[in-house]
């Protein structure tokens, strides 16, 4: 399974320390024998969750990224916007029409909340939500394809949800794009993940008041989190603050109570400012004052997982946390997986049943 492809590096500037993704991947299935994706999952269509994807992927709906090469999809996850956007061009209008396509034979796809504007689309082209209702999953129900069962993982949708239903038609990528948890069963052991995309602590907020009414609390419980939007302080709170992003109740409940302390927190991004820096000055995240946060209050400070600082900015390479019977364990580098896992799993707090 893949979450997002983002080939970002400019392959003819050396000093770019960016990953060779492609080839990185190639390696992964290599190692595990594999062919193609059983999932690849795009959480939205920004550049930097589907950059390149068109050189990479084999898609059905057009011969020119078809080849021997490229890599197969059998179930592909996208929201619901992926569907309805206009106007786009590149790799995110190669994504949409496969969507497209795959939705309109209805197999091979998976779309995530199903607003009013989809009707839309569905009837333009004679069909249904009925006609596709395999297709689709809303907010506060397992994905289907999965199970504990047969595949020893699931996975549980949270956004896009039907309170962001937009009647307007405008689209929100960030704000509805997709959040999910996959939990992980080794031996008797489950182990979450929660895939949080670029959504802000306001979509969070509702996620969380959501799953709470429905008494759903389990399904925001996590072992290892993926930061939402690069470690911005937009994701904990409304102000960024001066040395660390003060959470709000919603966020606060979800990152110190749902969590593990021994757990993990990985934010995809350039390296964490330095207080004064000019990278400090920069709007864009990464985010000083939310990587104190989560240093602070969420983890072990050693616990947050920068891309670009790991195992050091000038040289980083993948980081790489295996998922055992005893839980979550960041590998170390050059250490085989058993032995990185002795001793390292992340225990599950008291009273929580994990």
């Amino acid at each position: 399974m893949l979450v997002d492809f983002a080939d970002m590096a400019d392959k003819d500037d050396e000093a770019d320390k960016r990953c060779d993704l492609s080839a990185l991947l190639t390696e992964d299935f290599e190692e595990a024998e594999a062919d193609d994706y059983h999932v690849v999952a795009f959480t939205h269509l920004d550049d930097d969750h589907c950059q390149r994807a068109s050189e990479y992927f084999w898609l059905d709906h057009a011969k020119a990224y078809q080849g021997d090469d490229r890599k197969k999809i059998a179930t592909l996850w996208v929201p619901a916007g992926v569907i309805t956007e206009e106007g786009l061009t590149g790799d995110a209008r190669a994504i949409r029409q496969e969507a497209r396509h795959r939705l309109r034979q209805g197999e091979g796809i998976v779309v995530f909340s199903r607003p009013e504007r989809l009707k839309d689309w569905l009837e333009d082209n004679d069909l249904t939500v009925e006609d596709r209702a395999d297709c689709f999953v809303d907010a506060g129900q397992l994905v289907p394809g999965l199970t504990i069962a047969d595949d020893a993982v699931e996975a549980f949708a949270h956004s896009p949800h039907a309170t962001r239903t937009d009647d307007n038609g405008l689209e929100d990528r960030n704000g509805d794009s997709l959040v999910f948890q996959m939990r992980f069963r080794e031996g008797s052991y489950d182990t979450d993940v929660l895939f949080a995309a670029d959504v802000d602590h306001e979509v969070l907020a509702e996620i969380v008041d959501i799953t709470k009414y429905h008494k759903n609390d389990d399904r925001l419980h996590w072992n290892i989190y993926k930061l939402p939007h690069h470690c911005s302080y937009t994701a904990i709170g409304p102000e960024k603050g001066t040395n660390k992003t003060a959470a709000t109740d919603q966020i606060q409940w979800l990152c110190e109570e749902q969590g593990e302390t021994a757990g993990y927190v990985v934010s995809s991004s350039n390296p964490i400012p330095k207080k004064g820096s000019e990278a400090d000055k920069d709007v864009q995240p990464p985010h000083r004052q939310a990587a104190n946060y989560y240093r602070e209050d969420v983890v072990e400070s050693d616990h947050l997982l920068v891309t670009m600082e790991h195992p050091k900015s000038s040289a980083p390479k993948p980081i790489e946390i295996e998922i055992g019977p005893k839980g979550a364990s960041k590998k170390a580098l050059g250490v085989p997986a058993a032995a990185a896992l002795v001793g390292g799993a992340s225990a599950p707090r008291a009273g929580n049943g994990r």
